[in-house]
């Protein structure tokens, strides 16, 4: 019966797409309207349905633009290099803080000054040098940078966290489970101590021993940095990013928080009157693509529930997962196996959840643990997916000099003690809660 199930099939051919590199919109598109005809839906009707689906995630898509334009106004200015310089004299020769420090900085590019990872390309070429100077294996680095882009989010209802707990909220109110956000975040501790741990058995035990890299040319673009001072727009510019970080507390609203940073950077004058089309431009490019997946999968998990492939899916899996446990278990590898494919939990979570919260009430979980399943499921594979910004990142800083593989040296570390971990915790914990 699963094997002409709509919904199945439609994950599946989208899963496969990803993982063969087919772009991740067109995956999903095409993945929607293999469920529709599955359905007898109709390719018009599908893509209608599509479409009236892509609604429930505008607010997160906005959100997206809105940060991408934030994130390109604070990089054009000197905080970033600034902040390298004094880091490389906080460092001086203890590598191990080093590491540690990064990931610490990292966390704030998703809570406090939520740029995601439009800092890196900035803070992390310039410290190379250093790096190499201690001989610190850049594996390690990426795994710290992973660490401080997904974990924050995971446990933080803040910034980028703000936008995944909402997520989770949202999909678990439109499957009847009522939830707040404050409810997520008491529960998504777990993920948050689960990457936690996988960051100090990767900096203390896996990727401990020195490893060299030839760093010659990079030296010298360190050295410069020390000249950079902080000017009156950079002042304004840290501003802003307070300003845009308090009034999404007060409001609750990222969207709304964002546009108030921009708009005092405009009045302040940190945004030029004659740049202005250029930096919106160029935030709109660099968070555009995440933004219309936010759409697309929205969509996508609208046409799975009126395929009605999931409640089938539902009743079928509830009878074979051999109760609780088995059920978690294949609810977590399900969402590894989907967010390696799309590459962002952002987008697994309205994916998943269409199915997950009716399974999980059919096998009794109580509301924290579903929050925990659904939280954790989505996170799983973020680190670790080829097509994930949690790996590209690392990736485009601490590869400049062509000495850092991808796959090798930031995918597959990341995915080993990232995902594993989050297994670990994720079983136990939604098995205690349960």
């Amino acid at each position: 019966m699963l094997l002409t199930n709509p919904a199945v099939i439609a994950i599946f051919v989208m899963v496969v797409l990803c993982l063969l590199r087919v772009n991740v919109l067109l995956s999903i598109v095409f993945s929607t309207l293999i469920a529709g005809l599955l359905s007898d839906m109709g390719l018009v009707q599908t893509i209608n349905l599509m479409i009236k689906g892509m609604s429930g995630n505008m607010s997160i898509a906005l959100s997206y633009i809105f940060l991408g334009i934030l994130a390109v106004i604070i990089s054009t200015g000197n905080l970033t290099k600034v902040l390298v310089y004094r880091v490389s004299l906080l460092v001086g020769n203890k590598k191990t803080f080093f590491v540690f420090l990064i990931a610490f900085l990292t966390c704030f590019a998703e809570n406090l000054i939520p740029i995601h990872i439009a800092f890196i390309p900035i803070l992390i070429p310039p410290l190379l040098g250093l790096m190499n100077a201690l001989k610190i294996d850049r594996r390690a680095v990426a795994c710290a940078l992973a660490f401080g882009l997904e974990a924050p989010y995971i446990c933080i209802p803040v910034g980028f966290g703000l936008i995944y707990q909402t997520i989770i909220q949202e999909q678990m109110l439109q499957n009847g489970i009522k939830v707040s956000i404050f409810d997520i975040a008491s529960v998504m501790w777990i993920g948050g101590l689960a990457m936690l741990f996988g960051l100090i058995f990767a900096v203390l035990i896996l990727y401990r021993k020195p490893r060299e890299y030839n760093g010659e040319l990079l030296d010298q673009k360190f050295m410069q940095l020390k000249e950079v001072k902080l000017q009156k727009d950079d002042y304004m510019a840290l501003l802003g990013a307070v300003i845009a970080f308090s009034a999404q507390i007060i409001t609750s609203s990222l969207p709304l928080g964002a546009f108030i940073g921009i708009i005092f950077m405009v009045v302040a004058g940190v945004i030029k009157w004659e740049k202005m089309d250029n930096i919106v431009d160029d935030g709109i490019k660099s968070m555009a693509l995440i933004a219309f997946i936010m759409l697309i999968a929205s969509g996508f998990a609208e046409v799975l529930k009126e395929s009605g492939g999931v409640q089938q899916l539902v009743e079928v899996t509830a009878s074979v997962v051999g109760g609780k446990l088995g059920g978690i278990i294949l609810m977590l590898l399900v969402g590894l196996l989907v967010t390696m494919g799309i590459g962002t939990s952002f987008g697994t979570i309205p994916v998943i959840a269409t199915f997950y919260c009716p399974l999980c009430i059919e096998l009794g979980f109580g509301v924290s643990a579903i929050i925990l399943l659904l939280g954790i499921a989505g996170a799983l594979g973020d680190a670790g997916s080829p097509a994930s910004d949690t790996t590209i990142g690392p990736t485009i800083g601490l590869n400049v000099d062509e000495q850092h593989n991808h796959i090798w040296d930031t995918c597959v570390p990341t995915f080993l003690v990232y995902n594993i971990s989050l297994l670990i915790f994720g079983i136990i914990g939604a098995f205690i809660l349960g």
